[in-house]
């Protein structure tokens, strides 16, 4: 008899984590990226900035036990390695420096979350790489932003998604250290110095149709910011291609105690296209409103549609126009091999609290600031072989601005995934 329990007990566990290990994978990316920054100003402390390094992100994802709640949990394990820097090229964001300024050798991170689904809802518990309007994930180096907190989705509501959350610390793209939040200062615009443990987000989407998405997300960073952001995007067939329009609005202000200094936002960002045998078209306008800059979280992506790879073109009073041709190679018979091509240009940049010499020399002649940005962007992925998935990517870029310095601008990024 004993036997017999023995053995049922066996077979419960077993069935009760089929779903668990069953459903589970797991994924290994190895990145190499080559970053190089030149400030084109040989009187500056330090007039380029220039790192490579080598990246290994291991990702393991369970599945759900059965019930009516399901659990499960995720990790992510990070090792960056340095293949070249100096005290005098740091500051690319792809490495960490030691309290001597000299780029560490290596450096690791890792982070777990534990998830729960109920029907079409997920909690999540741990660490977070959202993708919001309000709080966006910067994985443009070796790693990406990982956040600490909460988060809930639902789509239980048919073609609505609720999303509830709250963050009170990440871990940098290049840190090991999990730290407090704080507003991005925007060249002087706002206190960086200023933290908060605390940020509240709720977000809803809506399809009114197939092909029309409107939102509505607000946030608030305590005792720094509060935002708001509502989007509308749609798409629709048109003759042989395709149209797309889509624009966001984001309104901030400072909230609480102000830690991080007076805040005053507002800024809409539109893009519009076409898509047609290959070729994608688009562009659109952008102006920042009100007295200060646009205002986001330290170090996280802007979500607006003007930026670049050296400038958000996000400043005070800014106004901005950009344009972009995208192609897809696949249509001459040469399938993994993309392009792109932009250009973004603002003026109109209110210089009175940006911090740098060119911003004071604005000032003192009473003159508004411009800036404007090019940049290329290759891409190639091998499709089959031993090196299938193998990618390859340059990127390229120049900027040129009356009130901050002047930067040339290459990245080169070798990445392949291992799937299991």
């Amino acid at each position: 008899m004993g036997t017999t329990l023995l053995l049922g007990l066996g077979s419960l566990t077993t069935n009760a984590f089929a779903d668990f290990i069953g459903d589970a994978k797991g994924s290994l990316e190895l990145r190499n990226q080559y970053f190089s920054r030149d400030f084109r100003d040989s009187t500056a402390t330090q007039s380029k900035r220039e790192e490579w390094g080598q990246s290994f992100i291991l990702q393991l994802q369970s599945g759900y036990t059965p019930g009516t709640v399901g659990f499960g949990i995720d990790a992510i394990g990070m090792l960056g390695l340095k293949l070249d820097s100096s005290p005098a090229r740091r500051g690319t964001g792809l490495l960490p420096s030691d309290s001597d300024g000299r780029p560490e050798d290596d450096y690791s991170k890792m982070a777990m979350t534990l998830k729960a689904r109920l029907a079409e809802s997920e909690l999540r518990v741990g660490g977070l790489i959202p993708t919001l309007p309000l709080l966006a994930s910067n994985a443009s180096r070796l790693f990406p932003q990982v956040y600490r907190g909460t988060q809930l989705v639902s789509k239980d509501l048919g073609d609505l998604t609720l999303t509830l959350g709250k963050v009170g610390s990440v871990k940098q793209r290049d840190s090991s250290n999990f730290e407090d939040l704080t507003v991005m200062g925007q060249l002087g615009a706002y206190s960086t110095a200023a933290n908060s443990d605390r940020l509240l987000y709720a977000n809803l989407e809506y399809n009114l149709m197939p092909n029309l998405r409107i939102s509505y997300h607000a946030s608030e960073l305590e005792d720094i910011f509060r935002r708001d952001f509502m989007g509308f995007k749609y798409t629709t067939p048109l003759g042989a291609g395709s149209a797309f329009a889509e624009v966001r609005y984001f309104d901030a202000s400072d909230t609480g105690r102000s830690l991080a200094g007076r805040m005053d936002n507002q800024t809409i960002s539109s893009n519009f296209g076409y898509s047609i045998a290959g070729h994608t078209f688009s562009g659109g306008y952008q102006k920042v409103s009100g007295d200060t800059a646009y205002t986001y979280i330290g170090g996280s992506d802007t979500y607006l549609f003007s930026e670049m790879q050296a400038s958000t073109f996000a400043l005070a009073n800014e106004r901005v126009f950009h344009a972009r041709y995208d192609y897809d190679f696949a249509k001459l018979g040469l399938p993994g091999l993309k392009f792109n091509v932009r250009y973004v240009t603002g003026d109109d940049v209110d210089p009175t609290n940006i911090s740098t010499a060119r911003a004071a020399a604005l000032r003192a002649s009473g003159k508004s600031g411009q800036e404007w940005e090019r940049s290329t962007d290759i891409t190639y992925v091998i499709q089959r072989g031993t090196f299938k998935d193998l990618s390859f990517r340059w990127r390229n870029a120049t900027n040129r601005s009356t009130y901050a310095n002047d930067v040339d601008e290459n990245r080169v990024i070798v990445r392949y995934t291992f799937n299991f």
